[in-house]
């Protein structure tokens, strides 16, 4: 279920909703140090993930889904976002070279044509970010945050859905160890819980951060799986043209002494001299050897 703009607004101006934001920029930053001459697309609700990468060799724009609104970025300057139907984006093929994807997988109403639209919309050589919640972590089994909405995800879960929508995943980072709470004292403590939170392993982790590049060598198309049975069927040959046999003449490997049955006689005259006569029957040599 889509949660409405203005929550999201709510959740990102709060104490708890400006610690995410700054430690997520982090680990996001590290993923794309440099972005010099691309294309970045923020799909979802990403604009607070976006800043960090609006510099002059970049153009950075955004797309919210209609079923949760939209609301201006940036705050200053000439508005960089728009409304959009999730399954028909308003781009071009090929034309996004980095799409960065929060608030956007655990809350769309079917992945599979969402997906295809990524897909399509992505350069050849382009990738993709998705920030997920982690179905282990206490961040997606609390509704304080927007990461508590939709269905969450584990790291095989994230990655097989990518693999299935011909994506190729390359690496992934779990994040936001601080646990979800609007306690000051733990919001000024989140240094000490990310740094403790590397050590303690991937289940105390909020969120995964999976990155992903388009796959152009692919035997299905975007979504679909192909079954054993679907396997077996393609390799039984065709019966229908085992029966109407091949296309080419076979050659004749009939032997010259072999006797002519009564199907295969030619009509009278069609032979030199008149119908054939019978041998001498001393004449043995003449006669057709039994098999």
């Amino acid at each position: 279920m889509r949660l409405d703009v203005t929550e999201f607004r709510q959740f990102y101006d709060s104490p708890l909703g400006a610690v995410s934001r700054r430690l997520l920029r982090r680990r996001l930053r590290e993923v794309w140090p440099d972005l010099h001459g691309l294309t970045l697309l923020g799909l979802g609700y990403a604009t607070p993930y976006l800043r960090p990468f609006r510099d002059p060799g970049t153009r950075v724009i955004a797309l919210m889904s209609a079923a949760q609104g939209v609301t201006r970025w940036p705050r200053r300057g000439p508005a960089a976002v728009a409304l959009s139907e999730e399954t028909a984006l308003p781009l071009a093929d090929g034309s996004i070279d980095r799409i960065l994807l929060v608030h956007e997988l655990e809350l769309a109403l079917d992945l599979r044509p969402l997906l295809r639209e990524v897909w399509r919309v992505l350069a050849p050589e382009g990738r993709l970010l998705a920030v997920v919640p982690n179905r282990r972590g206490v961040w997606a089994r609390t509704d304080v945050t927007p990461f508590g909405a939709g269905r969450p995800f584990s790291l095989g879960q994230i990655e097989g859905t990518l693999r299935g929508a011909m994506f190729e995943p390359l690496r992934s980072m779990p994040a936001l160890y601080l646990p979800p709470t609007n306690r000051r004292f733990l919001i000024r403590t989140a240094p000490f819980w990310e740094n403790m939170g590397s050590r303690w392993g991937t289940a105390f982790a909020g969120l995964w951060i999976v990155e992903a590049s388009k796959s152009l060598y692919a035997l299905t198309p975007p979504g679909e799986k192909v079954t054993a049975r679907a396997k077996a069927k393609a390799m039984i040959p065709s019966t229908n043209r085992v029966a109407a046999g091949p296309s080419f003449p076979l050659p004749s490997h009939r032997h010259p002494s072999k006797t002519i049955g009564p199907r295969d006689d030619p009509p009278p005259g069609a032979l030199a001299g008149g119908p054939r006569k019978p041998a001498p029957l001393g004449d043995r040599r003449s006669q057709p050897r039994r098999q």
